[in-house]
């Protein structure tokens, strides 16, 4: 049903396959726009976004412990760490 497709990818204007496995789990995920980037564009923009967010490091409410999180406290709601956070999750 899918076969593969040549790209260009938007930033480094290379050509990339965008192959037919890749076009069924953008399918299944109901995507309907193909990649503008190719994969290495992709991940570099990805990273460039992580390392991009201001990290905050806070105390724990639940533990006391310190955590890293990547938004701004405003103190009006209680902070977990990421261990205390999927453990209230699964309760």
């Amino acid at each position: 049903m899918y076969e593969d497709k040549t790209l260009v990818c938007k930033d480094c204007g290379n050509d990339f396959i965008f192959t037919a496995g890749e076009q069924e789990f953008y399918a299944e995920k109901g995507f309907e726009n193909e990649p503008l980037r190719c994969p290495d564009c992709r991940k570099a923009r990805k990273e460039s976004f992580k390392n991009s967010k201001k990290m905050y490091t806070v105390v724990c409410s639940n533990c006391g412990g310190e955590a890293v999180v990547p938004f701004e406290p405003k103190g009006d709601r209680p902070v977990l760490c990421s261990k205390c956070f999927e453990e209230s999750k699964n309760q």
